[in-house]
């Protein structure tokens, strides 16, 4: 119980940050373009190029709108992870939006020391946030994964399969062995049987030789 308090909390910490970034970015969209500008013209093409021509249609190539529609994907992944509602689906929207970010302040070379030096701060905390966004998209708050449950249901159906089959040899085994101890006390008594026939013949030999 305490566990699942402390990740919803933390969760809803997490997600203020995107809600708050993406609200200021949806609705001020113009402080954000001069920085997104210079991303926005190198990967556009890239994704345009990469996706359908159906779905590459639908991307914004006005920065100004660009800006404005990754607000409004942070906005909608944090209310995902602060909810609860879509936890992991909104952790990897943020998740996503956070990559322009991150290219966004890399810094660049040319850059005066002290300038940079801020930069560096910038793209360290962007970093840190896509981590983070990353890890929350994989979280399955303690309990176990699709895949693990999977894995574990073939582990016990192979593990089913496998005492069955040693069920069966054991049951043939025993069989087996039934089978064997029958045949001896069938030779056995067939042998005393002979014996007794012998005897019997020995005698009446001896009868008629009287």
């Amino acid at each position: 119980m305490t566990m699942s308090i402390i990740r919803g909390l933390g969760r809803t910490m997490f997600a203020s940050y995107f809600i708050v970034k993406g609200t200021n970015s949806a609705m001020k969209p113009d402080s954000f373009v001069e920085d997104a500008e210079p991303v926005a013209d190198r990967l556009l093409p890239l994704v345009q190029r990469a996706l359908p021509a159906s779905v590459g249609a639908y991307i914004p190539e006005d920065t100004k709108t660009l800006v404005r529609a990754t607000g409004a994907a942070q906005v909608f992944g944090g209310l995902g992870m602060a909810t609860g509602l879509a936890r992991r689906a909104g952790a990897g929207v943020v998740a996503a939006t956070m990559v322009p970010h991150v290219l966004a302040s890399i810094p660049d070379k040319s850059l005066p020391k002290d300038e940079r030096t801020a930069a560096r701060s910038v793209l360290l905390r962007n970093v840190a946030l896509l981590g983070g966004a990353m890890m929350a998209s994989v979280d399955t708050a303690g309990r176990p994964s699709l895949a693990w449950r999977a894995a574990d249901a073939q582990r016990r159906v192979s593990s089913a399969a496998g005492d069955q089959r040693k069920a069966i040899t054991a049951s043939v085994n025993d069989l087996s062995r039934s089978a064997r101890k029958k045949l001896k006390k069938a030779q056995k008594e067939a042998a005393r049987s002979q014996k007794k026939a012998q005897k019997k013949a020995k005698k009446a030999q001896k009868k008629i030789a009287d």
